[in-house]
């Protein structure tokens, strides 16, 4: 069983869309998906691409994905890379697939000289806590993650 990690493609546009539906669907989140085929496609793979994604394989076997993009640190005064995404489907956990992902922005990260890359985490995801708190990663308890999103986006656009 070999995991392999490559960039997405165009045709790489389905999967992902099945792969935002399963973790959408894991975190009981699934009513809230409005992305499609061909605005994913857009997105990742347009003229002016702004979000990034790579394809995990076992055997050639699409299993997971990472979607992310860059953004940037004041007080660093360098880019970082946020990710937006990380799944795996079921059967592949355990098999080094998400830490496949994860190095692979990590040494990105490090390569283009970046500094940092985070993340979100549901915090009921006990296992995904577990596994990130094995690689070193911190929590940032002091920090509240705010959205503004439908009517009040609008009435903030539009006031």
């Amino acid at each position: 069983m070999t995991v392999t990690i490559r960039p997405a493609v165009p045709a790489d546009a389905p999967t992902i869309l099945v792969f935002v539906r399963e973790l959408a669907e894991y975190e009981k989140l699934l009513h809230l998906v409005e992305a499609s085929e061909a605005g994913l496609a857009e997105a990742l793979f347009g003229p002016h691409p702004r979000v990034f994604a790579e394809i995990a394989e076992i055997d050639g076997a699409a299993v997971g994905f990472a979607l992310w993009f860059y953004t940037f640190s004041t007080f660093k005064g360098r880019h970082g890379i946020y990710l937006e995404d990380l799944y795996v489907r079921p059967e592949a956990r355990g098999a080094g697939v998400g830490k496949a992902l994860l190095q692979g922005l990590a040494r990105r990260c490090v390569d283009e000289g970046l500094g940092r890359l985070e993340w979100a985490v549901l915090d009921w995801n006990a296992p995904a806590i577990g596994f990130y708190d094995r690689l070193g990663s911190v929590a940032l308890g002091d920090w509240i993650v705010r959205r503004l999103t439908g009517e009040a986006l609008e009435a903030l656009a539009t006031s």
